[in-house]
């Protein structure tokens, strides 16, 4: 095992649906928490140490009304090594991660893990709103490990990695979500654990950020540290890992070279994604989750739904239904457009209209239609990421929610191809000649 960084050994997790899933953020919520099921009106409930002593018997039981987010899941990482863990949404890669990361605990089997880890996970994890950046970075470095002498020395490399010099003393909690990640990138990068887990959370931060971090990420490991890297863009996948893993349904597909994977990985998507249609699986276990989310979604043009996919040039509208159970000002709705790499074509936002769309106090259901005048792709096949933010905080992110099939059409005059690229553009030629 000397080279060995992680081991998991048949991992499974089971939660059960229909109730409230327990869902901490930080040891402050998981001590609360704990004591509220304990002490009920300042008496202990014994019925708490009865269901913890039979938890796993009474899970096991009950199968209508529970649902494995990951069943006999083993792998190996190497020291060193740069594992790319793809999967589509659903498929158990945040789960695997909370296990790695020790944020939850495996329902069954054991996972080993060799040296320090790094976590960052979905936004939010491990921060303590109340308290201030600067005492953010402190409470992490002392969670992983770390003496004073040793966070002081990467203080200023951390706080200049995250371009948040000007609001390092502010509370966390008036953080925006690119701010949020920023920093908790910079902390969970410099404070040099020997294992680091990155998300997909770098999806939040803008495109410079996204590079400068999958810059960091590669000299972290070129340094010889472990590093495993949840995207879905394959291209970044491609460019940094050295391994993939393919995560479905909960049980590995695949863990093997890269190139090999990212190929299973789009020819599994081009099987299973719904075209120009999306409705929300399992949205009873979500909503214990989620108070505000995407439910449905659907392309049409000119009126029409279209299996079969749309021709370049066409006018689109997309149809979003959201639901919340509570009440939400100003919500945004986010429409990424990737191709099958996983890089964004375009991004579309509702709270860039002039309309001001969704800007009164909405509860229950309701919905954002995006109307495109001219599709400017060429032909081939996209996938289409859809997300709601509240003040500007992402709270549900379906990526590869649908593909979106393009087909060869008239676009202002030309009749457009693949070989084109994958942007059109209206053009005007006229010839000039410079002959005497």
């Amino acid at each position: 095992m000397g080279n060995i960084a992680i081991s998991a050994d048949n991992i499974g997790k089971m939660y059960k649906i229909g109730t409230p899933m327990e869902h901490h953020d930080t040891l402050r919520d998981l001590i609360v928490g704990g004591l509220g099921r304990v002490f009920r009106n300042g008496k202990p409930n014994p019925e708490h140490n009865l269901r913890v002593r039979h938890s796993a018997h009474t899970l096991h039981s009950v199968r209508d009304n529970t649902f494995w987010a990951l069943r006999n899941v083993s792998f190996e990482v190497k020291q060193g090594e740069v594992l790319g863990v793809i999967g589509r949404n659903g498929a158990g890669k945040s789960t695997l991660f909370k296990i790695l990361s020790r944020i939850t605990e495996p329902t069954e089997g054991r996972v080993k893990i060799y040296g320090r880890v790094g976590s960052l996970l979905e936004v939010g994890t491990g921060f303590h709103p109340e308290l201030s950046g600067r005492e953010n970075v402190y409470l992490n470095g002392a969670i992983l490990g770390m003496r004073r002498s040793e966070i002081d020395r990467k203080f200023d490399e951390i706080v200049a990695f995250s371009e948040i010099e000007k609001f390092i003393d502010t509370p966390v909690k008036r953080y925006s979500s690119g701010m949020y990640v920023r920093l908790a990138f910079a902390v969970a990068a410099h404070l040099e654990p020997e294992v680091f887990i990155v998300d997909e959370v770098l999806a939040v931060g803008d495109a410079e950020f996204q590079k400068k971090c999958l810059g960091k990420m590669g000299e972290v490991a070129k340094e010889g540290r472990t590093v495993l890297f949840v995207s879905h863009n394959l291209a970044a996948v491609e460019r940094l890992c050295d391994a993939g893993l393919i995560i479905d349904a909960g049980q590995v597909r695949f863990k093997g070279e890269k190139a090999e994977a990212i190929k299973r990985y789009a020819e599994a998507l081009r099987g299973k994604e719904s075209r120009g249609y999306f409705r929300l699986q399992s949205e009873a276990q979500l909503q214990e989750l989620i108070a505000s989310r995407i439910v449905e979604a659907r392309v049409t043009s000119s009126g029409e739904f279209s299996e079969g996919g749309y021709k370049t040039g066409d006018p689109l509208e997309f149809h979003i239904d959201c639901v919340s159970d509570v009440a939400i000002r100003a919500p945004t709705l986010v429409i990424g457009v990737d191709n099958w790499l996983g890089q964004r074509i375009v991004t579309m936002r509702s709270s860039s209209c002039a309309t001001n769309v969704g800007r009164e106090l909405l509860q229950g259901r309701f919905g954002f239609v995006c109307s495109v005048k001219d599709l400017a792709l060429a032909p081939g096949e996209y996938r289409v990421e859809l997300g709601l933010e509240i003040q500007q905080k992402p709270v549900h992110v379906e990526n590869g929610a649908m593909t979106l099939q393009i087909m060869p059409g008239n676009y202002h005059g030309a009749e457009a191809d693949s070989v084109l690229g994958i942007i059109l553009c209206k053009q005007h030629w006229e010839y000039a000649s410079w002959a005497d």
